[in-house]
């Protein structure tokens, strides 16, 4: 039972390690654990890394142990039976059993009783010594009802109230914002000031004689540079890029931010507003990059492939130039960019996504994603 729960955690994308797994075991083995109102808290706590691990193990759970817990007629008429405690009497203890054994005599016991039964040493009750029911003295056993009872172990991870913590979500405002505010780079290139920390350390090194210790301001030197695909298989992913855009907007962090649109991709021009027409030369936007702007594209890299692949002739701009060559002189000129897909991963089996993301750095527009894509631009280059 539990090697399936195992391969429904990992089903669910959450890295369960051995050295975790192992810890859960032994846990069982020690009876932290004798319910499934029990064993839900304690593989949450040893299983999950993270609270974005929530959401995917409440569907584990349920999928393993879905039918493990008793129907609710069951539960509704020994709840009735519970009800009633009676003060414990010190009847003689059964025996410890072992946990399959404690369970096997659960299921058996249940089957049998006809009705309600308080204080004793076998049947499911309240008070007594037998290690079924709540409110006596068995050591160990299986709780039923009680202060942790009352609601199925399974039903709790059915209502799924951590699928907000998750990190394979869709990126609101607010996430956008933290993850973008995580690339700013700030560099020691400002006037001189004082290095209050340096100077305490340099005094006391020096036994009490002053001396003063100075470094230069740090300042911010990233230029963020926003380039978005608008318009055909993009559509069902304006929202979402809407919202990436407002983000970046908003971080006033950077020391420039600049927005452009494309059309699947770059060719002889960027559009600052593409519903205007109000665009500029690719290769005037080009010859303004340096090595302190950090590139990010914005698109699902899906077309057809002579549209990547086949070289175009632009007014005033040459020939011989495919939309592939236009995005690996990108690149070549700014090593710190990335491309953000909004296709799920599944999706990019495609050969002009495959090329792209052989040139880019390619990451799902995923809260998971971002932060992803963020560390890779503050990378050296």
């Amino acid at each position: 039972m539990f090697t399936s729960f195992l391969f429904h955690l990992r089903a669910e994308g959450i890295p369960v390690g051995t050295g975790e797994w192992l810890s859960f075991l032994e846990a069982l083995r020690r009876g932290l654990a004798t319910s499934l109102t029990e064993l839900y808290p304690l593989g949450r706590a040893l299983l999950c890394r993270t609270e974005a691990d929530f959401d995917r193990y409440d569907l584990a759970f349920a999928a393993a142990f879905e039918g493990a817990a008793l129907s609710d007629e069951l539960r509704s008429q020994l709840a009735q039976w519970l009800e009633r405690r009676v003060d414990p009497q010190g009847e003689r203890s059964e025996p410890e059993l072992a946990d399959e054994e404690l369970w096997r005599a659960f299921l058996e016991r249940l089957a049998e009783q006809r009705e309600e039964h308080n204080g004793g040493d076998r049947w499911i009750g309240t008070g007594g010594t037998s290690p079924f029911g709540h409110g006596g003295r068995g050591a160990r056993g299986i709780r039923v009802g009680g202060s942790a009872g009352g609601r199925a172990a399974v039903s709790v991870a059915l209502e799924r109230r951590w699928e907000s913590y998750r990190n394979d979500r869709t990126l609101n405002v607010r996430d956008l914002e933290v993850a973008l505010r995580t690339l700013r780079k700030l560099v020691r290139e400002g006037r001189h000031e004082l290095d209050l920390d340096g100077t305490i350390r340099k005094t006391c090194d020096n036994a009490g004689e002053i001396e003063i210790v100075e470094q230069r301001a740090r300042r911010n030197q990233v230029h963020l540079v926003l380039l978005m695909d608008a318009g055909g298989s993009m559509a069902p992913h304006h929202e979402s890029v809407s919202r990436l855009f407002s983000a970046a907007e908003r971080t006033k962090i950077f020391k420039s931010f600049t927005a452009y649109s494309f059309h699947n991709c770059v060719y002889g021009w960027l559009y600052r507003d593409i519903e205007q027409l109000d665009r500029v030369r690719a290769e005037e936007v080009l010859s303004g990059l340096t090595p302190h702007h950090r590139l990010i594209f914005v698109g699902d890299a899906s077309m057809a492939p002579y549209e990547l692949f086949n070289a175009f002739s632009w007014p005033g701009q040459g020939t011989g130039m495919t939309g592939l060559d236009w995005l690996q002189r990108f690149r070549a000129r700014c090593p710190a960019s990335v491309w953000i897909n909004p296709d799920p991963l599944r999706y990019w089996d495609h050969p002009t996504v495959r090329a792209i993301e052989a040139t880019f750095p390619m990451f799902e527009l995923t809260v998971s994603g971002l932060h992803q894509a963020v560390q890779k631009l503050r990378a050296p280059v």
